[in-house]
């Protein structure tokens, strides 16, 4: 495996899905269908996609990585939207989806030097302990 290319998430209403994320992140919409909308992540995206029944699931989540952790629970929080009890930052959508939110610099993920540059984000920096577990796996 290489990475991620997206994710698709089931939602019950599209449009209601963008506004919820919106609330919540910067984002900017790559494009749209009449039961999908695709949200922007440098090189990846977030597929939303309208279902008749989205099954809401425990333990399941997907990991998004964002620059700056603590902006986005200030947002979650100005929006009225719960965090779920963790260690770090998750919360639910209105569909159930759980959503757990990582630090850029505090885990191994990386993004391209011209991608994060694109993104408005050159010089995001990483931790000496994320960059110590890239050299171990000799991606450092």
């Amino acid at each position: 495996m290489v990475g991620i290319n997206h994710i698709a998430l089931a939602v019950g209403d599209v449009d209601e899905a963008v506004d919820f994320y919106a609330r919540v992140f910067d984002l900017t919409l790559r494009g749209r269908s009449a039961r999908m909308a695709f949200l922007d992540m440098g090189d990846q995206f977030l597929a939303l996609a309208e279902g008749e029944d989205p099954v809401v699931d425990r333990q399941r989540h997907f990991g998004l990585v964002v620059d700056d952790r603590e902006s986005v629970r200030r947002a979650l929080k100005e929006a009225g939207i719960d965090e779920e009890p963790s260690r770090g930052l998750r919360f639910r959508d209105p569909w159930g989806n759980l959503v757990e939110v990582v630090q850029y610099s505090e885990v191994q993920f990386t993004k391209a030097p011209p991608v994060l540059g694109g993104m408005g984000l050159a010089g995001l920096g990483k931790s000496e302990k994320a960059n110590e577990e890239l050299r171990e796996k000799g991606l450092g």
